[in-house]
């Protein structure tokens, strides 16, 4: 009987390891008493990424792109029990990079006394905390989740099984990764997820040819082993579907992100991170850098935006189109909207990143006193201290990008936007806390894909 020979004869193959620019917030969907969402971890304790995770992601960006038909054609899809197609691609885990610059796949033994390790034994912990349109915290509304460093490295296989014809899909999914606005994990309209390709390597292996064949069948499976490939050109993508603003922050004087906790010294503390650094080749905790947190930067500007958008409608108070918060339109296409129905709930498109750099300023204790308003003294008891950062000078540069199909709807909702912006580079929109004391007082500048914003 004659054996059916495969169509699949060709196999490409990549290898990538990434670097998270943000913390990265892979949830596992568990909780306990620190916090209520936990991080994926391995079968080591240690951060990593399901691969079902990465190719979620990588679909969706690719439907977004090229449309739905399109991705169909190598990632499957499911129909009747006579026009479904699997997927012909496959994505491994995504596993941690060691102190040593190899990846940690498999049950190994951690030193967890190494001062590297060490730190994974207790994530860092990111309060939120959901504000109304007045500015203040909404009932129940507060929430924390675990996060992982900013800096942290992963490793990740990519194969696509072909019949040789279809490169072209293969290096769609890889230049993917590579765009700006790829993203993985939770809380990426929140600052969470930014991710920056430091190597990746390919290859196409024909198994008709004994050589390749030999290859393929002696590759290990196992992350730990590698295997050598062409170099792929480290190049960040424009995405056609996202418009990108930069925008360079520049304080006045004092600022403060607050921590929700106080200390020895301080009754308010500003909040502090620490990250990776690979600058040497091998992996430095940073300890107590900046922390400018998007979800500021994002309440923000979406209260401003809500107030333009009023303002260039004319719709001026008693009037009923005059809408704040999440009922404002520009509010609404921005940023999005949750509701009680799920059929009603509403995605940002907006992505903003956290800032985290290590820089000279200063923090400096302010003492602050409630005044009876009157007779003119000190309210007994209403003393307190906040530990406010002095950064005068310096630069923190984040990036925002902005779906451009919404920008390009003519309801005034980008002319919002973008004066929005501009009120935080002319210091007439403060970020942070204790704005009211004279905090969080930024100028700066904002460019809108590479050019100045006029």
């Amino acid at each position: 009987m004659e054996s059916k020979k495969t169509t699949y004869t060709h196999r490409f193959l990549a290898r990538i390891v990434l670097e998270a620019k943000t913390p990265l917030a892979v949830g596992s969907g568990d909780k306990n008493i620190m916090t209520d969402s936990l991080i994926a971890t391995d079968v080591n304790g240690l951060p990593y990424i399901p691969g079902t995770s990465i190719a979620g992601i990588i679909r969706h960006a690719i439907d977004e792109t090229h449309g739905k038909k399109y991705s169909d054609a190598f990632f499957g899809f499911q129909g009747g029990p006579k026009d479904g197609k699997g997927s012909e691609i496959i994505f491994s885990e995504a596993k941690m990079i060691g102190a040593d610059g190899g990846p940690i796949d498999g049950l190994r033994n951690i030193d967890w006394d190494n001062q590297y390790y060490s730190k994974y034994k207790e994530l860092p912990i990111r309060q939120h905390a959901k504000i109304d349109h007045r500015g203040v915290t909404v009932k129940a509304g507060k929430f924390d989740e675990q996060v992982v460093f900013k800096g942290t490295r992963f490793c990740f296989e990519i194969e696509m099984v072909s019949d040789g014809n279809n490169f072209n899909l293969f290096e769609d999914v890889l230049n993917q990764i590579q765009s700006e606005a790829f993203r993985i994990g939770s809380g990426t309209r929140c600052g969470f997820g930014e991710i920056e390709i430091v190597s990746c390597i390919t290859k196409q292996l024909d198994l008709t040819k004994p050589d390749d064949l030999d290859f393929y069948l002696s590759k290990s499976s196992s992350l730990s082993e590698c295997w050598n490939g062409d170099k792929k050109e480290n190049k960040k993508e424009e995405s056609k579907v996202w418009t990108k603003y930069e925008l360079t922050l520049i304080p006045e004087d004092f600022f403060l992100f607050s921590s929700g906790f106080g200390d020895e010294e301080a009754d308010i503390t500003p909040v502090k991170a620490s990250y990776i650094d690979w600058k040497s080749g091998r992996p430095e905790i940073k300890e107590d850098a900046v922390l400018i947190p998007a979800t500021s930067v994002k309440g923000a500007l979406a209260h401003r935006v809500a107030f333009h958008y009023n303002r260039l409608n004319k719709f001026f108070v008693g009037d009923e189109n005059a809408k704040v918060g999440n009922e404002n339109k520009a509010v609404q296409e921005l940023f999005g909207y949750e509701n009680q129905s799920e059929k009603n709930q509403k995605r940002g498109n907006v992505i903003f990143s956290d800032i985290i750099e290590s820089k000279a300023g200063k923090d400096k204790i302010l003492n602050h006193v409630s005044i009876d308003r009157f007779t003119g003294g000190a309210i007994d008891g209403a003393l307190f201290t906040e530990k406010t950062t002095f950064g005068k000078g310096q630069e923190f540069k984040t990036i925002i990008l902005v779906k451009s199909e919404v920008l390009q709807k003519e309801d005034k909702v980008k002319e919002s936007f973008e004066t929005a912006l501009t009120d935080i580079c002319k210091g007439m929109l403060p970020l942070g806390g204790g704005v009211n004391r004279g905090n969080g007082v930024f100028t700066g500048s904002i460019t809108k894909n590479g050019e100045p914003l006029k």
